[in-house]
């Protein structure tokens, strides 16, 4: 990954400074972060982006979209009705029902539809669970670079103090040897 050795100590020198361990001592996600912060890059990244779905993981994704939805479940409640009211009270009279009460072949379908459904729904929740899992790492990386720029700045800004500090305690330093001098 690193390809020079001025770079493996440039690598060194900020994992040391930032994080008080060497970066070969560093877990994979520290590494990222501390070559992003050497390269002055950004750690974000846009999971939904990273989303390469193939066509039957998409179409897992909308089939859960749909079945876990109060419009698939008030139309398919409609749905069973229409069927029990069209082979109750419209069929049966004229003995044309084709699934009389106890409704045995409309079991059938809601047996074999529920089979269908729940591993595809499953199918669905792994990979929106693989995409939470993604999105936790990218989030600790972002959150562990701001943390270590913010460290950096505090430096920076403690340095700055310290100088003017110095140059201050030196300009009142000054007059007085140089009031000392002319007496």
């Amino acid at each position: 990954m690193v390809k020079t050795q001025a770079a493996r100590a440039h690598l060194d020198k900020v994992a040391q400074t930032l994080l008080g361990k060497a970066y070969a001592t560093l877990g994979r996600a520290e590494q990222r972060v501390i070559l992003k912060i050497a390269k002055r890059e950004t750690v974000a990244i846009n999971i939904n982006t990273q989303d390469a779905a193939g066509f039957w993981d998409q179409l897992a994704d909308r089939v859960a979209t749909v079945g876990g939805s109060w419009r698939f479940i008030f139309g398919f409640c409609g749905l069973l009705l229409g069927w029990m009211a069209l082979n109750t009270l419209i069929l049966a009279p004229v003995h044309h029902a084709f699934d009389p009460y106890p409704f045995i072949f409309l079991n059938l379908l809601l047996s074999m539809l529920a089979a269908l459904q729940a591993p595809v729904i499953m199918m669905s929740q792994n990979r929106q669970a693989a995409k939470d899992r993604l999105g936790a790492a990218n989030d600790y990386e972002v959150n562990l670079h701001a943390e270590l720029e913010i460290m950096r700045l505090h430096e920076k800004l403690d340095t700055l103090l310290a100088d003017e500090q110095t140059g201050a305690a030196r300009e009142k330093a000054a007059p007085q040897s140089a009031h000392a001098a002319s007496t």
